[in-house]
């Protein structure tokens, strides 16, 4: 009788090595993908480009991980996960580090949409391979954990990079950048990955279709939310140093601590209750995030925005990703994570261009009034697809 229970206990277990070791590859890739983030408006400013051109580089890179999603989806089904993920951590290793041989504007372009390439291929890669290692019934737990990787890497790397590029050329920071997914590339050779042969009843026709429809209400919820990172990621240090409020680096690390803090408790109610109990109040939280940085008066503001920011997504995008997997067949579960992540890269690359827009015409205090807007877009969205859940459930009975 005794040995049932340990089966089970070790059945629903977590933190397998392979879960661990994922976990520390999608910390480094993030960490190299982090520190750039703050950086790379400042290096397009010392090129000569404007807030137009900042906007277009770091969206294009969003909308070449977009285009790929799709292709990486079906590959994580005929190829494999591990070939697909080596691929793209690869490319994205090869092209951040040719950051440090640009010296304009259209090469940088260039190397941002190869970026984009081998970004879309292994975040698609990691979800689905996290997905695998996590007992379902803890799904919505493990991949509040899984999450936790990419935020610790956001708690250090925007400030790091910021503190590098003080102390070094551009260069130099790149290749450093570059080396945490080199890191990243190694650590994912040790993992033991779910074979594709295991995968049963695909088809022809699944490499012409480009989402996974039982996907598609939780990746245009996050759409809408994503689509205010653009805004941060990209101006919000513009926007502190016009406003003259210091802090920018606590923005970021305060932003992480309060993401890592929600993963900590979100999943587990997303398990237990549903995502109505975590989508609504995380959104709430985001829209008076967006109503804070538009005012922006002092650091203690900035402060205050990023730890609402930060409580609020890391309630939302676990229970979103766990959502958008949980309905899947098992043979669409890497064109689920593709296409959840395809709608946060079109949100983000959407934002980021048409910011960049708002920020010539106007200011950059209208960026985020714009974003606090399509946060209660997804508010109400989310509340018309519970309604119509709600009346097919009265009309079966």
């Amino acid at each position: 009788m005794p040995a049932q229970p340990m089966a089970e206990t070790k059945q629903e277990k977590i933190w397998t090595r392979d879960f661990i070791l994922i976990c520390l590859a999608n910390f480094c890739i993030f960490l190299g993908f982090q520190m750039t983030l703050p950086t790379l408006p400042l290096f397009v400013k010392e090129l000569g480009g404007s807030d137009q051109l900042i906007g277009i580089i770091v969206g294009i890179f969003t909308f070449s991980a977009l285009v790929m999603r799709p292709y990486a989806g079906h590959a994580l089904e005929s190829k494999g996960r591990q070939f697909v993920y080596m691929f793209g951590l690869l490319i994205f290793v090869v092209s951040v580090g040719s950051f440090a041989l640009v010296s304009s504007i259209a090469l940088l372009l260039l190397l941002r949409i190869v970026q984009g390439v081998g970004w879309g291929f292994s975040t698609t890669a990691t979800g689905t391979i996290a997905t695998d290692l996590i007992p379902p019934s803890r799904r919505g737990e493990g991949m509040g954990y899984f999450g936790l990787a990419g935020n610790l890497a956001l708690a250090f790397g925007p400030s790091l990079g910021l503190a590098l590029v003080g102390q070094m050329s551009f260069s130099s920071f790149f290749l450093i950048c570059a080396s945490a997914g080199l890191v990243a590339l190694l650590l994912s050779s040790k993992i033991k990955y779910k074979k594709v042969e295991q995968l049963q009843h695909k088809t022809v026709a699944l490499k012409f279709d480009f989402f996974e429809k039982t996907a598609i209400h939780p990746s245009l919820l996050l759409f809408f939310v994503t689509f205010t990172f653009g805004g941060i990621a990209t101006f919000l240090p513009l926007h502190a140093a016009e406003q003259e409020v210091a802090g920018i680096e606590g923005y970021f690390l305060m932003y992480a601590v309060f993401l890592m803090i929600s993963r900590t408790f979100a999943g587990k109610i997303y398990d237990q209750k549903g995502h109505l109990f975590v989508f609504l109040p995380g959104t709430v939280l985001i829209f008076g995030a967006m109503l804070l940085l538009a005012w922006l008066p002092n650091t203690a503001m900035l402060l205050i925005a990023a730890s609402l920011y930060g409580l609020g997504f890391g309630m939302i995008q676990p229970a979103l990703q766990a959502w958008a997997v949980e309905k899947a067949p098992g043979n669409r579960k890497g064109m689920a994570n593709a296409t959840f992540f395809s709608f946060f890269d079109l949100g983000v690359g959407m934002g980021a261009i048409i910011f960049g827009q708002i920020a010539f015409l106007f200011n950059y205090g209208v960026i985020y009034v714009v974003a606090a807007g399509s946060v209660l877009l997804s508010m109400l969205l989310y509340l018309y697809l519970v309604f119509i859940a709600v009346r097919r459930k009265q009309d079966v009975r």
